[in-house]
């Protein structure tokens, strides 16, 4: 029997014979068959990322998550956005004729690549297209409606990749699968998700384009839940990229793949934006967090008030990264390309304590014992144990209980590395009261102790 391609491209086509009976593959375009394919390595060393979210949401650029300016606007009618519209532009004003402002005019990827380089990255999460559907690279299934053929008139994808590329940072790209707006998406949603014309002309297409000519690390699909991954056909395609790609053997995905999909298949688990779990979780996981909390895109009215600080930061990045998490860290460019100094000052600031503190960070496992006390987390590599402490006590002594010491056990901290710290135990077989140093400066208010020789 001649295989059926459900009206998608001839590519997916190709890639549907790989699972008709006689043939073999890698991964099954099931969950049970792509769920077991092991996590490539470099994701769980690499402990944080930044996500950045850019569009022409960011012209507007305001109100509470600016990047769903359009559909809070036109759809759900938000007074608030309701009352800016009318009060700033004339009557008759369409979202599309914000395309033609959002410039880039002050866009440059080096000038990106270096500040995510000095925040202590080790991958960059980039948004390829939001909810939108607004692509920022010229996608030949998106006429008029990308960042070539409107507003840049340059591929910003292309030119961020190879300047991330080229700091030895790896690159990841955001997609939404859906499009708020798109006529072809909405006819297949009338028909009950039953007709999949959106995903053979539009989705897939988008999703084979972006592989194939940027070879991204990371995919960080998003825009699913109204649909069943067997809409988007969200198993083929990840069967193709685990296989035949030419990312197969590195690139990550997350778990938005399909209504259901969330916390439960894919390569590494989201769960919900801001994902905080009160235990460790059995399953490698990622918490995205935005530095304006109010917004993943840029908001022209963003207060002070509003940006996580320092000290937030790290004790987020520390619990995230204890309990086997990695940390992704959003920021939302102005619509001509500037990073807002305030981002750049808290990113730098977060790479200078890394600079210091990121053996505790970086390849690291969860330890036996997350946290104690609510000030100290665990973190441990190979044999060494850390103990990262986000107060510094009063009188210089410091108690540990968790740790077993033996006859090898040495202790440090990172500012002083060279420095052996005096301790004694606790009792005969667990716990160490450390004397420490005096308070080195820290703008995260975080500090890390190398407890070498304990178990």
């Amino acid at each position: 029997m001649r295989p059926t391609c459900l009206g998608l491209l001839p590519f997916m086509c190709i890639t549907f014979l790989m699972w008709i009976p006689g043939c073999t593959a890698r991964y099954e375009a099931n969950w049970g068959s792509l769920d077991a394919r092991p996590l490539p390595r470099w994701f769980d060393e690499a402990k944080f990322g930044i996500f950045v979210h850019w569009g022409v949401f960011s012209v507007p650029g305001f109100g509470q998550h600016s990047e769903w300016f359009w559909h809070r606007w036109h759809s759900e009618k938000q007074a608030e956005l309701v009352k800016f519209m009318k009060k700033n532009y004339p009557p008759g004003f369409k979202y599309t004729d914000f395309a033609p402002e959002f410039r880039a005019e002050f866009f440059d990827p080096e000038i990106w690549a270096d500040i995510f380089k000095a925040s202590g990255a080790r991958y960059v999460v980039f948004t390829s297209k939001h909810h939108e559907g607004f692509t920022n690279w010229p996608s030949a299934v998106s006429w008029n409606w990308n960042s070539m053929d409107v507003g840049p008139h340059r591929d910003l994808v292309g030119d961020l990749a190879a300047a991330v590329r080229k700091r030895s940072l790896h690159l990841g790209l955001y997609h939404s699968l859906y499009e708020w707006y798109n006529p072809l998406y909405l006819l297949d949603k009338a028909s009950g998700f039953q007709s999949q014309k959106f995903v053979g002309s539009k989705t897939l297409p988008e999703l084979v384009d972006l592989v194939t000519t940027y070879k991204p690390d990371l995919i960080w699909s998003d825009g699913d839940w109204e649909a069943p991954d067997t809409y988007w056909n969200s198993t083929q395609f990840l069967a193709w990229l685990y296989n035949d790609s030419p990312v197969k053997d590195v690139v990550v995905t997350n778990d938005r793949w399909g209504k259901g999909c969330s916390c439960k298949h894919g390569g590494y688990y989201n769960c919900a934006d801001r994902y905080t779990p009160g235990q460790l979780p059995d399953h490698k996981w990622e918490k995205c967090q935005p530095l304006d909390t109010r917004s993943w895109g840029y908001r022209r009215d963003m207060k002070l008030s509003e940006v996580m600080n320092l000290p937030s930061i790290v004790k987020d990045l520390v619990y995230v990264v204890a309990m086997g998490g990695n940390y992704l860290l959003n920021i939302g460019p102005m619509a001509d390309g500037m990073i807002a100094p305030v981002f750049e000052e808290r990113l730098r600031d977060l790479g200078a304590w890394l600079g210091i503190n990121g053996e505790a960070i970086y390849a690291t496992k969860p330890w036996r014992v997350q946290m104690e006390n609510s000030t100290v987390w665990y973190t441990v590599k190979h044999n060494t144990v850390h103990a990262i402490i986000l107060h510094w006590p009063s009188k210089q002594i410091l108690q540990l209980t968790a740790p077993r010491v033996t006859g090898a056990t040495k202790v440090t901290l990172m500012d002083y590395p060279d420095v052996l710290l005096k301790w004694e135990p606790l009792t005969p077989t667990a716990g160490l009261r450390i004397v420490m140093p005096a308070m080195p400066k820290s703008l995260g208010n975080a500090w890390c102790l190398k407890l070498e020789g304990v178990v």
